[in-house]
């Protein structure tokens, strides 16, 4: 264990005091139970799990309450779940690998468990309660975002794809507000023309596209507004 412990420790990006930590994070209850049955008491990572959970969610929470500009709570808490669901947490382990390192019963090795889901997804929570109990929150915090952050953007991207509709959404959150596209100018010859287009807020110009159609400059100019306001 020591050996693939040191291994583990590099990927992972923290070195721990305490290496009992880590190795109950890689211990699934399957892995536990055979040993209680051969009268060795192994605790599974089922604890650290729960703890996990919670330092995972202040983590996140934080990050987007700071990055995030939408004022609507509800739009939060749909990118947290996001960045935090079952799927998105086994990414992350299979990013570090975790599973080959997995501490499973016979007949979980067998049936695949170091690559399902939900075993991945709680040995990521694991993990991060033994940074977090061995080296405080700082380690933690790092080992979390590390991973949160693109994945945040990545969702982000995702969400803005139709840039008009999401300014839209933006812009109709202040009464009075009045969102107008304009087309600026077009030029090249006819099989291929590019236009340019202006997004104006209340006659400001917050945004200029450009694209080979009116609609997809009108789309970039909405990006470019969205990147002014601080919402890509």
């Amino acid at each position: 264990f020591i050996t693939r412990a040191d291994e583990l420790q590099d990927i992972i990006g923290y070195t721990f005091k305490d290496k009992s930590y880590l190795w109950n994070a890689l211990t699934h209850s399957s892995f536990s139970n055979e040993c209680r049955a051969q009268k060795k008491n192994v605790s599974c990572n089922e604890r650290l799990e729960f703890l996990g959970d919670s330092v995972l969610g202040f983590v996140t929470a934080q990050y987007l309450f700071e990055k995030d500009r939408v004022p609507d709570e509800g739009e939060l808490t749909k990118l947290r779940a996001a960045v935090v669901c079952e799927k998105a947490l086994c990414g992350y382990s299979k990013q570090l690998g975790l599973g080959q390192y997995a501490l499973l019963g016979r007949g979980e090795q067998h049936s695949g468990g170091a690559e399902r889901p939900s075993i991945l997804a709680d040995m990521y929570e694991a993990v991060l309660a033994a940074i977090y109990l061995d080296g405080g929150m700082e380690p933690a915090e790092k080992f979390v975002l590390r991973f949160i952050v693109p994945e945040a953007e990545s969702q982000r991207r995702r969400k803005f794809k139709d840039y008009k509709t999401a300014l839209q959404e933006i812009v109709q959150q202040n009464p009075g507000e009045r969102l107008e596209y304009v087309l600026s100018g077009e030029f090249g010859p006819d099989h291929n023309k590019t236009f340019v287009t202006e997004v104006h807020l209340n006659s400001n110009v917050i945004g200029v596209g450009r694209g080979r159609s009116k609609k997809e400059s009108e789309q970039q100019a909405a990006h470019e507004a969205l990147k002014l306001m601080g919402y890509e």
